[in-house]
């Protein structure tokens, strides 16, 4: 028997679901979230991505109704929730820690909401083996939550939340409490969840591998502002700026001064070589610079991704532009790459990762060449926007 569960929605005006229009938050003199404007549209998987302190968790219960928006408006379908209560709204969240109740089976921690809100008892027996089936957890319904692993806790406390049909789930880092294996196989239920369901998914996460794996867009956030919204492939391949470059997937980025722009090439000088990239625009460090043409003299930032460096034994590549030479400080065999740490000029360390099916690695201590394609650099402004995931090399 095929088990459906749908969300109860009040038509919306448009592809928009949830809107969230003009919206600050301040904490005394803390500026939380500046000025925000989004659109999330109907039944999406949206995650909002950035570092701790960077105002995703502060979003999140803003439209859950646990903080107030200090200015701004929250939408939902067309109508302004924000003097709602909680308890009124039609979105339900998932916390970090799953907030079972220990002496209740899982029928029970599953049926309390509908329980409160004075559901006939035939319905809630119903919902609650619906949900159920479609968290696969239908052979555990008198089980204490004890009894559980933490995978399994999560599926309950997902159960917990989707009985309630809401408009909107919340998902504040439900997975962050659980190992890798764990975690991996959650995003893939997730994904299956949101497939099958009528629902918005508002996901938030820290964690790049999470959101790129699950989301259908993302929205990247740096203390209190969005620095990008768009799908995980336009977001690795064209970062908006220096924080997103730095902050989805690894990247090198190599200070340079622009040499020399000529027929629409430009010419980087770095500490140990030229780059040459086509004389694109001059990205900002952060959301709050501006793109500008690049300038000659001029001091920037080269990005270039590991996977796009090409590394081979010395002598094999032609000292050209957009080649370095360098002695492999050490390798790591990641399963499908290898991963080299290599010493360029004065202790400069540029990340390398290579396809490991048909390659040999290559030994520490080896002298290697590095090599590049043009269309493999991108140029960003100097000045902040670095994140701890930002390499600083010197080609």
């Amino acid at each position: 028997m095929t088990t459906t569960v749908t969300a109860e929605t009040t038509p919306a005006t448009g592809l928009d679901h949830l809107e969230i229009q003009g919206v600050k938050k301040v904490f005394g003199d803390n500026t939380a979230i500046e000025r925000l404007d989004l659109s999330v549209h109907r039944g999406e998987f949206l995650s909002l991505l950035g570092p701790s302190g960077c105002g995703k968790t502060t979003l999140l219960r803003m439209i859950a109704g646990f903080e107030t928006p200090t200015d701004g408006a929250i939408l939902l379908s067309g109508k302004d929730i924000v003097s709602l209560p909680p308890h009124r709204r039609p979105v339900n969240t998932v916390f970090q820690s799953y907030l079972l109740f220990p002496h209740m089976n899982i029928a029970d921690n599953i049926a309390y909401g509908l329980k409160q809100a004075k559901v006939p008892k035939p319905e809630i027996a119903q919902r609650v083996r619906e949900v159920l089936a479609l968290v696969q957890m239908e052979d555990f319904a008198g089980r204490k939550p004890e009894q559980l692993s933490g995978g399994q806790q999560q599926r309950i406390a997902l159960a917990r939340a989707l009985v309630n049909r809401p408009q909107v789930l919340l998902l504040d880092e439900p997975m962050s409490a659980l190992d890798r294996k764990l975690r991996e196989e959650m995003q893939l239920e997730l994904k299956r969840l949101h497939t099958k369901l009528d629902t918005t998914f508002v996901f938030v996460t820290h964690d790049q591998d999470e959101a790129l794996a699950m989301s259908d867009r993302i929205v990247v956030m740096y203390d209190g502002v969005i620095q990008q919204i768009g799908t995980g492939e336009d977001i690795y391949a064209n970062p908006a700026n220096g924080f997103v470059a730095g902050f989805i997937g690894k990247q090198n980025f190599i200070p340079a001064e622009v040499a020399s722009i000529d027929h629409g090439t430009a010419r980087l000088r770095t500490a140990n070589t030229v780059l040459e990239v086509p004389s694109l625009d001059l990205r900002p460090a952060t959301a709050a610079g501006r793109t500008e043409t690049l300038r000659a003299g001029e001091r920037v930032r080269a990005a270039i991704r590991p996977e796009r460096i090409r590394v081979a034994p010395a002598g094999q590549e032609p000292a050209t532009a957009n080649t370095a030479r360098g002695t492999v400080m050490s390798y790591s065999f990641l399963g499908d790459v290898i991963q080299y740490m290599i010493t360029v000029g004065d202790n400069d360390e540029i990340l390398a990762r290579v396809p490991a099916a048909g390659s040999t690695p290559l030994s520490a201590d080896a002298e290697v060449d590095l090599s590049w394609d043009a269309d493999a650099v991108a140029v960003y402004g100097c000045e902040g926007g670095s994140s701890s995931s930002d390499r600083e090399g010197g080609a």
